[in-house]
């Protein structure tokens, strides 16, 4: 994996793109892309910074690989220092029309006329999966402190309280106003996803929900449970299969996609 380290002229640093790149997760995965070893340079030059990765397959969907692509453009651009920056997708089936579209600030619908509506559609379906899986950690978390389901499907947002540093969180029942101290990754990463999907702004107090998005009830905790369980489960088992094929593709002995018959 290549990189410039060098610094822009204004502080920016190959350290604080890639932490910013770390936000941008694989949308069908919910894993970080830097954690998934995607990216294969990032180039300093000023204060313009680029960054070029390659997924798992050729083949992986346009859509997803548009959505990892803005992201980590816009996520770059947000840092201090940085007035552009630029994405390379490699070996991908539609680099051509991604890198263009993204790097000259198209919509999905311009790059791909013949695509069928936006992109947005299928990143809130993705969003509501990573929600549901990352509920299954968060509750976890809770039960791991001592919670118990009558007491985890009571909680609201206001009942969270995560410290500035951002490795614990208060959590605060309604009993007596004891607060309960939880490792506060999962529950900032499932508020995350809550935000996302609209669940902290509908009319419901409630933090925690069912897959359809109705409040639990204390009688269905358990079922709630296991169904984000297999959530969970269902993108560590297609995780576990993107790691293989980007494995294989990044093998030393594996011949240039131009000399093959596929």
């Amino acid at each position: 994996m290549a990189a410039d380290s060098r610094g822009g002229d204004d502080g920016v640093t190959e350290a604080a793109v890639r932490e910013r790149l770390d936000r941008v997760t694989d949308p069908e995965l919910d894993t970080s892309i830097v954690e998934l070893e995607y990216i294969d340079e990032i180039r300093i030059d000023g204060d313009e910074v680029r960054v070029a990765f390659t997924l798992p397959t050729a083949w992986c969907s346009p859509a997803f690989a548009w959505m990892m692509a803005t992201d980590a453009r816009d996520e770059v651009e947000a840092l201090p220092g940085v007035a552009r920056a630029t994405v390379d997708l490699r070996e991908h089936m539609h680099e051509a029309e991604i890198n263009r579209g993204v790097n000259e600030r198209l919509s999905f619908g311009e790059a791909f006329p013949d695509a069928d509506g936006s992109v947005a559609p299928v990143r809130a379906e993705l969003d509501e999966k990573a929600r549901i899986a990352r509920q299954h950690d968060a509750t976890g978390a809770l039960l791991d402190a001592g919670l118990d389901g009558d007491q985890i499907v009571e909680l609201t947002r206001s009942a969270l309280d995560i410290d500035a540093d951002g490795d614990h969180a208060r959590v605060w029942l309604r009993d007596g106003g004891l607060a309960v101290t939880v490792d506060a990754e999962p529950l900032a990463r499932y508020l995350e996803k809550a935000a996302a999907t609209g669940l902290l702004d509908d009319d419901h107090d409630e933090l925690f929900r069912t897959p359809e998005g109705e409040p639990v009830a204390p009688e269905q905790f358990e079922t709630v449970r296991h169904r984000t369980r297999l959530a969970g489960v269902n993108m560590s088992g297609q995780g576990s299969v993107c790691d293989a094929l980007h494995e294989s593709r990044r093998a030393e002995d594996r011949p240039p996609l131009s000399m093959r018959s596929d």
